[in-house]
């Protein structure tokens, strides 16, 4: 399915990206969340196996939001980040499997011995 935004929005005030789509999904990001799971090389690596582990994201921002044609955006943090491409069916993924990623990733900070910052 190809999922289309309808409708997004920079809330800086609570740190959060709330997208809705044309197929009714409404979805909240937190910045921390975008930015741990950014689609860039720096992240993701180059393949399986070569993900890095973000650390202190508690607290980044979003400085702007760029459109990249009709299938995606560019986020950029105000930790210098912006290389990401967030298309929309990745942050659709991102979305519909919150719970889970979340979840992942604070396990991946407790057995790096990571102790998280309060927000």
């Amino acid at each position: 399915m190809d999922h289309q935004p309808s409708e997004i929005r920079l809330q800086k005030k609570s740190r959060q990206l709330s997208i809705d789509f044309e197929d009714g999904s409404q979805f909240e990001l937190p910045f921390e969340y975008l930015r741990v799971y950014s689609p860039s090389a720096e992240v993701k690596g180059h393949g399986p196996g070569q993900e890095t582990l973000q650390t202190g994201k508690e607290n980044v921002r979003v400085t702007a939001l760029e459109p990249v044609g009709h299938y995606a955006i560019r986020i950029v943090f105000d930790d210098g980040h912006n290389t990401g491409l967030y298309t929309w069916k990745y942050l659709y993924e991102l979305g519909a499997e919150r719970e889970q990623r979340w979840q992942s990733y604070l396990d991946r900070l407790n057995a790096a011995g990571y102790p998280r910052q309060p927000v």
